[in-house]
């Protein structure tokens, strides 16, 4: 009985005391960030493409795709982001869509080899083998033969057009890789 009479004493004894007052981390009813001519202004984020970049790498298709219009919403719709979605619709099946992408990245610069050769690999998913065969040697053109995944690339699909039914010896099958910075291209993996 005296140890619950103790017990009450000192938790009134508490209740009395001043509390510590807390300091804020930023001021006003914004998260941190920095004001300018009194206008506040959000933290930076992290770009969308790169982060679009992360989620392909993990798997995360549909989240990438988000992300990847959340960039062309801040950046404006560059041939990268063009190539990105076109992937991401490619890895989701919407080879429709991928097409359509990976066509108007490849109108808008000529030169950019990883939108020709996603294009090859859709076109070549849709059976359109012919024109896939010819997008693949205009990326390994546009590439200069520089490198070495790319003439193995174009060398499968060869193989493959010419003989339906081939299969390399160690069995590989043809995938959508990102290389670099946001470009992908296609290579043969087990």
């Amino acid at each position: 009985m005296r140890l619950l009479a103790l017990v009450c004493v000192a938790l009134g004894l508490a209740a009395c005391a001043p509390a510590t007052r807390l300091e804020p981390l930023a001021q006003g009813p914004y998260p941190p960030g920095q004001q300018v001519d009194g206008i506040f202004t959000a933290a930076e984020s992290e770009d969308g493409l790169i982060v679009g970049h992360r989620l392909m790498d993990s798997g995360n298709y549909e989240l990438a795709m988000k992300a990847y219009y959340r960039a062309a919403l801040e950046q404006g719709m560059t041939t990268d982001l063009l190539s990105a979605l076109g992937s991401a619709n490619l890895k989701l099946g919407r080879l429709n869509q991928a097409e359509s992408l990976l066509r108007k990245a490849t109108e808008e610069d000529p030169s950019y080899v990883p939108a020709w050769n996603n294009l090859g690999v859709v076109l070549f998913e849709m059976g359109k083998s012919s024109e896939a065969m010819r997008v693949f040697r205009t990326a390994f053109a546009l590439d200069g033969a520089a490198t070495p995944s790319i003439r193995e690339n174009l060398r499968l699909a060869l193989a493959k057009m010419e003989n339906p039914a081939y299969t390399p010896v160690d069995n590989h099958n043809f995938d959508l890789v990102r290389r670099g910075s946001g470009t992908y291209q296609l290579l043969a993996t087990p």
